[in-house]
């Protein structure tokens, strides 16, 4: 076997787990979702599983497996909270909060490749990754609230959907690093 053929088989092995990768931990994302206390939005193990999957997988694929879990979602594919799909979800006024997830994606890859993939970094880009993600949702929650003609305070969906879910999201947030750091170390997948 020459070295460009070496090459070539190392590149689709790489193309070949990067893509294992992406689909069982955007597998692993909607059952976060599917493990749900329902409220106005649904308290899940969604956002410990997208934190899961960003620290272990790092910001591309993590992203990329992030990405696939809301298109599967948007084909119909019952990965959202209460076994749901549908891109009916995703404009609903919850839908924000999904679409926040990718921000969060977007956030953390962006800033591992600016400044490294130190714990701090972690630690400050989900933390920035969840403030978007409320941000996000908050708004398109607003938005499709009143589109329907119905009026509502910013404080008052801050109440229902942001203030409830600090503290647990902080807790989520902790143990991910958590089982990140420890499954990364173990399992020895590349952070990428």
């Amino acid at each position: 076997m020459g070295q460009t053929e070496a090459v070539t088989d190392s590149r689709v092995r790489n193309k070949t787990r990067d893509i294992v990768y992406t689909a069982f931990f955007a597998v692993l994302i909607a059952v976060g979702s599917w493990i749900s206390i329902p409220m106005t939005v649904p308290f899940t193990l969604q956002t410990f599983a997208v934190f899961v999957t960003l620290g272990i997988l790092g910001g591309r694929r993590g992203t990329m497996a992030v990405l696939l879990y809301i298109l599967l979602g948007a084909v119909g594919i019952p990965v959202f909270s209460g076994f749901t799909g549908g891109v009916g979800i995703l404009l609903g006024n919850t839908g924000g909060y999904i679409a926040g997830f990718l921000l969060t994606g977007f956030i953390f890859w962006g800033m591992q490749r600016m400044f490294g993939r130190s714990l701090g970094v972690q630690v400050i880009s989900m933390l920035l990754g969840l403030i978007s993600c409320y941000f996000f949702g908050t708004v398109w929650f607003l938005l499709v609230y009143m589109r329907n003609g119905s009026t509502v305070s910013v404080v008052t969906v801050l109440g229902w959907c942001v203030i409830p879910f600090i503290v647990p999201d902080l807790v989520k947030l902790g143990l991910a690093l958590t089982v990140a750091r420890r499954v990364s170390r173990y399992a020895g997948i590349e952070r990428i």
